[in-house]
C-alpha cells in the first residue's frame, strides 16, 4: 500500500513541471500602430492655434475634420491624435520633446466658446427682409 501511495505521489508531482506545447506558430503582430479609438473632433479641435496653414484653399483643414483617429505606436509608446480629412496629428510622448505635443495652444478655450454661445443666444435675430 505504501508503494502504491508513493507511486501515485510521484506521478502527481511529475506532472507539475509539465509545460503544454504551443497551440501553433506564434501569431503575427497587427503592425506598429494599434488603434485606441475614433472620437468626435469636438469644438476645440478647430481652435488649435499652432497648425500649418494650407497653401491650397481646396485642401482640407482641421475645421473639416469630423472624427479624430487615436493610435498608439507600439514601439515608442507615443499616442497620436489625427484628423480624418486634414491628416493633422498631435502627439503625446513624455520621452520626446520635439514635434507638436500636448498641451496645445488654442485660439479660444472651451469657456470662451461657451460665453460666445450665451452672447449669441441673447442677441436679437437679424432678418434680411426690408423694413423688418
Amino acid at each position: 500500500m505504501r508503494h502504491q501511495l508513493a507511486a501515485m505521489l510521484l506521478i502527481a508531482l511529475a506532472g507539475c513541471d509539465h509545460v503544454p506545447p504551443p497551440a501553433g506558430p506564434p501569431g503575427k503582430t497587427s503592425g506598429r500602430y494599434a488603434g485606441i479609438g475614433v472620437y468626435d473632433a469636438g469644438r476645440l479641435w478647430s481652435q488649435i492655434a499652432d497648425r500649418p496653414e494650407a497653401k491650397d484653399p481646396a485642401l482640407a483643414g482641421i475645421a473639416d475634420d469630423e472624427p479624430i483617429i487615436v493610435v498608439v505606436d507600439s514601439h515608442t509608446g507615443e499616442v497620436r491624435q489625427c484628423g480624418d480629412h486634414s491628416g493633422y496629428c498631435v502627439a503625446m510622448n513624455p520621452w520626446r520633446s520635439s514635434g507638436t505635443t500636448l498641451p496645445l495652444k488654442l485660439g479660444k478655450h472651451a469657456e470662451d466658446l461657451a460665453a460666445d454661445d450665451v452672447a449669441n443666444a441673447a442677441a436679437p435675430a437679424v432678418t434680411d427682409r426690408p423694413g423688418g
